[in-house]
């Protein structure tokens, strides 16, 4: 592990921790600890994600935030149990990964989980759908507050990509609607990532 800003040594005099797991060579937040398991120019601590949140200290951050790197990790539970120890209580987990429906989720040999409407609902309190999952038993320490789906397209494809917002808008309107696209037309109008927010209890 390389802590190239010597972070860990300083989280006490930080104020607000938030941390930003594979951030890639482009943090999407400035102000976060970027972590990444290959050592960019713009990563702060590199190593592997479950040896470097061994390093915090109990309840020592404000916020983590994870963009299209959950479903590179085979164990989600490891993964949200150490998330769950670092964080503060009340604090925000952000994750945005693809949806299972993404026809490029397949192209990737490292993507190793799919995610859904209710794949948080395993592994935290909600009261957002009308299916009920069980949680098998899982401690459960986080609130699930909202789960959005995101229709876009990549460029060059500017005019699909005006048309998917639309759909967008359409079934994020209510959680029905939500749960009515992905039984029925997920495989018909793919969804290209999903946004999850949950906080810590």
């Amino acid at each position: 592990m390389l802590d190239k800003n010597n972070f860990l040594n300083r989280l006490d005099g930080l104020g607000e921790v938030v941390l930003e797991l594979g951030c890639g060579p482009d943090k999407k937040l400035t102000d976060a600890i970027g972590i990444d398991a290959i050592n960019y120019e713009g990563v702060d601590i590199v190593g592997d994600v479950f040896d470097v949140l061994s390093h915090f200290p109990e309840q020592s951050v404000d916020s983590v935030y994870s963009f299209h790197f959950f479903e590179h990790i085979a164990d989600l539970q490891e993964l949200l149990d150490d998330i769950a120890r670092v964080l503060k209580p009340g604090g925000n987990l952000e994750v945005v990964v693809p949806h299972f429906s993404n026809p490029y989720f397949y192209s990737d040999p490292t993507h190793k989980t799919f995610f859904g409407l209710y794949t948080f609902c395993y592994y935290a309190s909600e009261s957002l759908f009308s299916r009920k999952v069980p949680t098998y038993q899982h401690t459960i320490q986080f609130d699930l507050i909202s789960v959005d789906l995101v229709f876009k397209s990549t460029r060059p494809f500017f005019i699909r990509h005006g048309v998917k917002k639309i759909f967008g808008f359409i079934f994020n309107s209510v959680g029905y609607m939500k749960e009515f696209y992905e039984e029925n037309l997920s495989h018909i109008f793919p969804c290209y990532e999903i946004r999850y927010r949950l906080r810590k209890k």
